[in-house]
């Protein structure tokens, strides 16, 4: 029997064959789980599916006010998604720190509105999209006002503004347009 050092593990090979030590399969295989799992945006203890994390967007971003805020809020997940920016996936935008609601990923979700916050889930991840949301990839409080010359508005909706970041000569709306509600139909 030869054993070839690696790191501080041995592989022990008899008759050609390589046979692995099970402590160093686990030394590897965990902490590589733990790393695909923080990239996924999703904790170990409590993984989520693409479904209960757009829930969660919607629930704590949309305040469940409107089906129109809460498929705009959607929409700008879906945008990001779809963007080399952010993670690809809905829940590694969902839970990337500092994005959204503080406990968005850990605070329980308990309202009358599940339903309708679960029906809108899943029309946007079918594909459905708020028509006026353009490309955008943020949204802010309604009334809310920031000295940013970046700031593109295509949409309030929700109790959300909706906007595109653009370079200043390529702002053409540079506050937030009247609220709309209604376009999506269903309540």
């Amino acid at each position: 029997m030869r054993a070839a050092k690696i790191g501080r593990r041995a592989i022990r090979t008899m008759k050609g064959q390589k046979v692995m030590l099970q402590s160093y399969k686990a030394s590897i295989a965990v902490p590589l789980a733990c790393v695909l799992v923080i990239l996924g945006g999703c904790s170990w203890s409590n993984r989520s599916s693409e479904l209960e994390c757009m829930e969660r967007a919607m629930y704590f971003e949309s305040n469940r006010s409107s089906r129109d805020g809460m498929i705009a809020v959607g929409s700008v997940v879906m945008h990001r998604v779809e963007s080399r920016q952010f993670p690809n996936s809905v829940c590694g935008v969902v839970g990337q720190k500092g994005q959204f609601a503080p406990g968005i990923m850990s605070n329980r979700m308990t309202s009358k509105a599940m339903p309708k916050v679960r029906e809108a889930a899943k029309a946007v991840l079918k594909g459905e999209r708020h028509p006026l949301t353009g490309n955008a990839q943020f949204f802010h409080t309604a009334g809310h006002r920031f000295p940013y010359d970046n700031m593109h508005y295509v949409l309030v909706t929700g109790g959300n503004a909706f906007y595109e970041k653009r370079k200043r000569q390529y702002v053409t709306q540079p506050a937030p347009p009247a609220p709309v509600e209604g376009l999506t139909g269903r309540y």
